[in-house]
């Protein structure tokens, strides 16, 4: 037998079923892991995506395989999250790196015995606008290994099942792909929006619904297990009460996103049968001319909208319609930010927004314009402000190392919309609030004196760390993509 990954092929008296056999040594490095990984994750892909039925029954032993682990372990390390603890207390960046290989020993036997049980998340909330606030779940060091590692095992089989049209936490997709389908679409006439809000989507989920869609692929119980006690956790609050949780799955684990986009694919799949239904390109034009409305959906995480081309009144139906797909799996439209509005008009996705508008000096020509929206003009405003108070550093070197950042990464984000004018807006916004915060550090100089001795040629730099400057940033028109997004397993099929 080959070193690495080998597979014992399905009998036919057993279609559908797979055994997996794994490498159960420790690979050398993360780089040999995630090779490892990688080849596996490519044929589980590839089985279910060549058969939609294919339910998977022995893949447990992928969750406590030594090179599946060492890639969790590295994902937990490397993200966000590795700076936090949850009611262990253990912080992962913190972790001894001779530690570490004990550690996953340890845990590899606890999963495989079975013995492993998932604890409770530690609650924080972070404040939301107007005043209201978010609830994440901070699972334990344990917890989030074997999460990461599940996710791994889980994932490319259910991104074989997966529709287009959805597009947040899911691997090469972004969400300015899901902006360009809404410019695709909405600059050939579906101009009617169905604006739909969930009610506390990662709140609310049921337990039972969802597990029965997990099931349509996986069949091998010790998975089912696990993710049934992820969920079934349970919570230490703020004030240090545990609460056990019934439904939805906390925002902060691993897992999360990807049993969220398992519950909402429910959405997808409703529209995607809808327009597959009418056939061809030529057959859903026969259709509108007929009077009749098509749809399309676009999805990033708990967020969507549907474009309609037809009637007001076809997108005011949606919203029963929508109501009865969602209420299987115990979610709600908010009925105060659901709402029916059309391009013209304009209206807010993903912190963009999005409307048609007149193009200057082409004779009353339209096209659909997208850029900042209101809200998150007002964000980085209030970053530049929070982050170029006169307290909030020591040194204009500090203030650039945090400032440079923010600048960069909203401009990233929103480089590909209408957006030169804000740029150099924004531009001029952070540099004033420098020189302010100079001219507060230096009370006693004169401007003429300070522009000499700390904004030589009215630039600003500090220890090798030079001012980004927004309105250098080259805008560009973000290319659709549509179904051309490959998995990376599908490409490493390739």
């Amino acid at each position: 037998m080959a070193k690495g990954f080998s597979v014992i092929a399905e009998s036919e008296s057993s279609k559908g079923d797979t055994t997996v056999n794994t490498d159960v040594s420790w690979p050398g490095d993360t780089t040999q892991a995630w090779s490892r990984v990688l080849k596996m994750q490519t044929k589980l892909h590839q089985w279910a995506k060549d058969d939609s039925v294919r339910r998977f029954d022995d893949v447990f032993n992928l969750v406590y395989d030594p090179a599946f682990l060492v890639a969790a372990w590295n994902r937990v390390q490397g993200n966000k999250g590795g700076r936090t603890a949850g009611v262990d207390g253990v912080v992962p960046r913190s972790m001894p790196p001779e530690r570490v290989r004990g550690m996953l020993s340890e845990l590899a036997a606890s999963v495989r015995t079975g013995e492993f049980r998932p604890e409770r998340v530690r609650q924080k909330t972070i404040p939301k606008a107007k005043g209201k606030v978010r609830s994440l779940g901070i699972p334990t060091m344990t917890d989030r290994i074997v999460q990461a590692s599940l996710k791994l095992v889980l994932e490319p089989i259910f991104e074989a099942d997966f529709q287009p049209s959805s597009y947040g936490f899911r691997p090469r997709r972004r969400a300015q792909d899901a902006i360009a389908e809404i410019h695709f679409y909405a600059s050939r006439g579906y101009v009617q929006v169905f604006e739909a809000d969930i009610t506390a989507c990662f709140d609310e989920i049921d337990h039972d619904a969802l597990m029965q869609r997990v099931r349509g692929r996986i069949t091998d119980k010790r998975v089912l297990r696990l993710v049934r006690g992820f969920l079934n956790a349970g919570v230490l609050s703020e004030d240090g009460v545990n609460r056990n949780t019934y439904t939805g799955t906390p925002q902060g684990g691993i897992l999360s996103p990807l049993l969220a986009n398992i519950a909402l694919s429910v959405v997808d799949e409703h529209f995607q049968r809808k327009w597959d239904a009418l056939g061809s390109q030529w057959a859903r034009r026969k259709h509108q001319r007929a009077g009749g409305a098509t749809m399309k959906l676009v999805r990033y995480a708990d967020d969507f909208v549907v474009l309609v081309r037809g009637r007001h009144a076809d997108a005011e139906a949606l919203w029963n319609e929508v109501t009865e797909v969602l209420s299987p799996m115990g979610l709600r439209l908010s009925e105060d930010k659901t709402m029916v509005t059309h391009v013209d008009t304009g209206f807010d996705f993903l912190g963009w927004h999005i409307q048609r508008r007149r193009i200057r000096g082409h004779n009353g020509k339209t096209a659909i314009y997208t850029y900042p929206s209101r809200k998150s003009l007002a964000s980085i405003r209030d970053k530049i402000r929070l982050l170029t108070r006169r307290a909030s550093h020591r040194t204009l070197a500090d203030l650039l190392g945090r400032l440079n950042p923010a600048l960069r990464g909203w401009c990233t984000y929103f480089q590909y919309g209408v957006v030169k004018h804000t740029f150099s807006y924004i531009d001029h916004f952070a540099f004033w609030r420098i020189v302010g915060w100079l001219k507060k550090r230096h009370p006693k100089l004169n401007m003429r004196t300070l522009v000499r001795r700390h904004l030589p040629g009215w630039a600003i730099r500090a220890d090798g760390i030079e001012f980004f400057r927004a309105w250098k940033v080259t805008v560009t028109r973000y290319r659709y993509r549509g179904t051309r997004i490959h998995t990376p397993w599908s490409s490493a099929i390739a």
